[in-house]
């Protein structure tokens, strides 16, 4: 099932619907670098190019899987 959370990135409110697997894993990632989860969705944000942002941490969270195994 799919999680809405509410975030400001770059001066504007914008919304991001995530399952909720992937909002641990990004929370988790956000702990252990000692910052908050906006601010790890604002890093993604920031270097995601022309991909969704949802999809861009869809991939940023895949990615700290694979790199975990």
């Amino acid at each position: 099932m799919l999680k809405k959370r509410s975030f400001s990135l770059a001066g504007h409110r914008t919304s991001v619907a995530l399952e909720d697997e992937f909002w641990t894993v990004l929370a988790e990632d956000a702990r252990s670098r000692d910052i908050s989860l906006a601010a790890l969705v604002a890093a993604v944000d920031a270097g995601r190019g022309p991909r969704p942002l949802a999809s861009a941490l869809r991939l940023h969270a895949l990615a700290l899987l694979r790199s975990r195994s």
